[in-house]
């Protein structure tokens, strides 16, 4: 079907930025939604980002005006820079895109996440 990889996470001191990266493959026809979601610690998972495939974007409140999500639909990657980053944005960050890939003579619909990338932020 259609795996998504991440990767950007790290460990960085409050105050600073990454740029967090996924990469979608597999017989896609489209892809219509990417998403950043992320679950800290003894809390559920929440939208951080959205971006449709008009480019439109939406932001959870905690992070607007300080992450940034960007798409590549030729690419198949979706971004989210984040900078300014405090310590409750510590948690496992993981992307989500649906859309429709093809499977032989059919297409179908898909909706895939990665596997997760761990951002620290420390003190």
């Amino acid at each position: 079907q259609v795996q998504l990889v991440e990767s950007g996470g790290g460990l960085v001191q409050a105050g600073g930025s990454l740029r967090l990266s996924c990469a979608a493959s597999g017989s896609i026809f489209s892809i219509n939604t990417m998403n950043w979601f992320r679950q800290a610690p003894g809390k559920q998972r929440e939208l951080v980002a959205i971006i449709t495939t008009g480019g439109s974007t939406n932001y959870a409140d905690s992070v607007k005006g300080r992450f940034t999500i960007s798409g590549d639909n030729a690419k198949k990657t979706v971004y989210l820079q984040m900078n300014s980053l405090n310590l409750d944005d510590t948690a496992v960050y993981y992307c989500q895109m649906g859309g429709v890939y093809s499977s032989g003579y059919y297409k179908r619909p898909f909706n895939s996440w990665g596997q997760g990338t761990q951002v620290t932020v420390s003190s």
